[in-house]
């Protein structure tokens, strides 16, 4: 027989009035691996997360969590899961190791927390009062908080949110730690760097729908292009730039705007940038600067919504 995975959801809907913040979303998340949903603010992302951690109930749609369902096993799958809000407000006046082993108590087995304190790098913090801990001190003893009950999922909704990078990667080693033990993870980000190193498969969602999904890789590869060109015009001379025209040149597969600035979409970099060279001089455009880059999640989703990802 074989093993179901560890989330599975079919058709979720969840509305707030008029508002339909999900709307019939499909989501597979095999065994031992990493899952980011992606999407802006008010994509759905964590109405998603939350349905998913029993928090809040769908208008429609099943769900199953490491093959058991909330309505006849709440108990069973809460035992099996850990969850890191996007906000986790502690009990500031009283120390790392008390909060640990407050949340300890709430599971039948558990991690020892000195082990625990060890994986999220708090050990020396044991005896501090939570008031005193830094940004990323903060959210990895959440992250502890989560860990202790040796979950088999983990939920993370945006973990890394406003930490410097050095605590960012902090939490990063900590996820990847996790999965390589075997874990299941399922997690909201907006920092792309974070869902291509963590993540075996993206979930892009807007307006509470699934506009892409695959691995980071294939995500990427639907773009179809070698490069991102972005240039500035120097004085606001790109009005004499013709979409008509940068389409017309070698290589150069789409035209994005925003505000004075200009991004192409190139197959052939050397080609496309050889000719937009050209083009400027010729309609007398001078630059104030040039920058191309590999494509990356970011740009799917704003060639799929004309939107960013940290749009709110």
């Amino acid at each position: 027989m074989s093993v179901p995975p560890a989330v599975r959801a079919t058709g979720l809907v969840k509305r707030f009035g008029a508002l339909t913040a999900v709307d019939g979303l499909d989501l597979v998340l095999e065994r031992g691996t990493c899952l980011a949903l992606l999407g802006p603010n008010g994509a759905g992302k964590t109405t998603t997360i939350e349905m998913l951690e029993g928090l809040q109930r769908p208008d429609a749609g099943e769900i199953e969590i490491l093959g058991r369902a909330w309505a006849s096993d709440p108990d069973g799958i809460r035992e099996r899961i850990g969850v890191q809000l996007q906000e986790t407000r502690l009990t500031e006046k009283v120390t790392v190791h008390e909060t640990l082993r407050l949340f300890r108590s709430f599971y039948r087995e558990g991690r020892d927390l000195a082990e625990v304190l060890e994986v999220v790098g708090l050990t020396d913090k044991r005896n501090a009062r939570v008031e005193t801990l830094s940004g990323g001190q903060h959210q990895r003893l959440s992250l502890a908080c989560a860990l202790v009950s040796r979950p088999e999922l983990l939920f993370l909704d945006e973990p890394t949110t406003g930490l410097d990078p050095q605590a960012r990667r902090r939490v990063w080693e900590i996820v990847e730690g996790f999965k390589n033990a075997g874990g299941t993870v399922l997690l909201t980000t907006h920092y792309m760097e974070e869902a291509e190193r963590l993540a075996d498969d993206v979930v892009i969602v807007d307006a509470g729908k699934i506009i892409a999904h695959g691995s980071p890789a294939a995500v990427i590869g639907s773009l179809q292009a070698e490069s991102i060109v972005e240039i500035h015009p120097k004085d606001g001379s790109g009005d004499r730039l013709l979409d008509a025209a940068l389409l017309a040149l070698p290589g150069v597969g789409e035209v994005r705007r925003e505000g004075s600035s200009l991004t192409l979409v190139v197959t052939d970099t050397q080609a496309s940038v050889g000719a937009l060279l050209g083009h400027l001089t010729t309609v007398g455009v001078e630059l104030e600067s040039l920058r191309t880059h590999s494509p990356t999640l970011e740009d799917v989703f704003v060639a799929l919504t004309g939107k960013h990802l940290r749009d709110g």
